[in-house]
């Protein structure tokens, strides 16, 4: 565990030591092009704990990658998503997606699917980034109890927007 959060922390120190150089103003419905940091994900069936990475290919179009660990697993998950802005509320945008991910245990692996819906926001002037999101989970699995759908999944992520 110890090694899991001063990796945390080293990936941090170089992203807000060096991220600066790269920094730029994007116009539109959101003001950063890409974020790293930390996602908790929570609900039915545990907790979850790991790093995030957002990146906007287009105004509207991002993908986010994200290495959990928890539960007895540490999971990789993919996702696409589609963002906008909701009006009148400066830094605040709806988004909406899905991916797969990986669940990596001893006894082997489990895909998922996970559509989600949520709201980012992003702080003006300061390079932060928040997320909270609803992710609902369709499991696939080599155990005998077969598929699962779990509904009570959220997800909460911080950033250091760039």
């Amino acid at each position: 565990m110890l090694k899991k959060i001063l990796s945390v922390t080293l990936c941090m120190a170089f992203v807000l030591a060096f991220g600066q150089v790269n920094a730029q103003k994007k116009s539109g419905p959101t003001s950063y092009s890409n974020g790293i940091g930390m996602r908790v994900e929570f609900g039915e069936g545990g907790a979850l704990v790991g790093f995030s990475a957002k990146h906007f290919f287009s105004l509207h179009n991002a993908g986010e990658a994200q290495l959990l660990f928890g539960s007895g697993a540490t999971y990789l998950d993919l996702e696409y998503q589609y963002h906008a802005a909701i009006p009148n509320a400066a830094g605040l945008q709806w988004y909406a997606g899905m991916g797969p991910a990986l669940a990596f245990y001893k006894g082997g692996t489990d895909l998922y699917i996970r559509p989600l819906i949520g709201l980012d926001y992003k702080i003006n002037n300061v390079p932060l980034n928040f997320g909270i999101d609803w992710r609902p989970t369709f499991r696939a699995t080599h155990s005998e109890s077969g598929s699962q759908f779990t509904a009570a999944r959220f997800g909460l992520a911080f950033r250091y927007a760039f």
